[in-house]
Parts: C-alpha cells; sequence; structure tokens
C-alpha cells in the first residue's frame, strides 16, 4: 500500500471540542472498517479551517470511497513519495 497525506476542507474544524473531535474519529473509523483493508488511517494534524490526514491505501479510489462513505471531503490527495526527518542528514 501506499502512503498518502489527504487535505480536507472542513470549516471551524479547529474549534472543535474534545467530544466532536472524537465523533468525527468515530464516523472516519466507521467508514474505515467498511473498506477494510483497502485503506488504512495513520493520523490527522487539525488546523483552522483543514485537516491533513496521513492514510495507508491501495489507491486513490480506496480514500475517495471512504470520503463518500465518511462525508468528510478529500479535496486534495497526494501519494508519498518518500520520508525525510532529522536523523536523514549527516
Amino acid at each position: 500500500m501506499d502512503r498518502f497525506v489527504i487535505e480536507r476542507d472542513i470549516p471551524g474544524i479547529g474549534a472543535m471540542s474534545s467530544d466532536e473531535l472524537c465523533g468525527a474519529s468515530n464516523t472516519s473509523n466507521a467508514a474505515l472498517a467498511k473498506l477494510a483493508p483497502e485503506v488504512q488511517w495513520e493520523h490527522s494534524y487539525v488546523a483552522d479551517n483543514k485537516t491533513f490526514c496521513i492514510y495507508l491505501a491501495k489507491d486513490e479510489t480506496a480514500i475517495n470511497k471512504h470520503a463518500e462513505l465518511s462525508g468528510f471531503p478529500a479535496n486534495k490527495i497526494t501519494r508519498i513519495a518518500g520520508m525525510i526527518d532529522p536523523t536523514t542528514g549527516k
């Protein structure tokens, strides 16, 4: 499976309470359960009006199916070609 970053435009998500974010997570998990093993959610970064979600998926079609089932938009899907971090340097 490939790793993807999914940008989701969700107005006001950065102001959601812990309970609201828990509900959003549960909604996503229910959609993922229907699509397993084609797509897996690793984690998401929440900003003011957007999330950046890191997924493992068979292909972009699987991510779009998740968006359809969950009701969360997949405004931009980008396949991740590789990863670097501070330990990559010498």
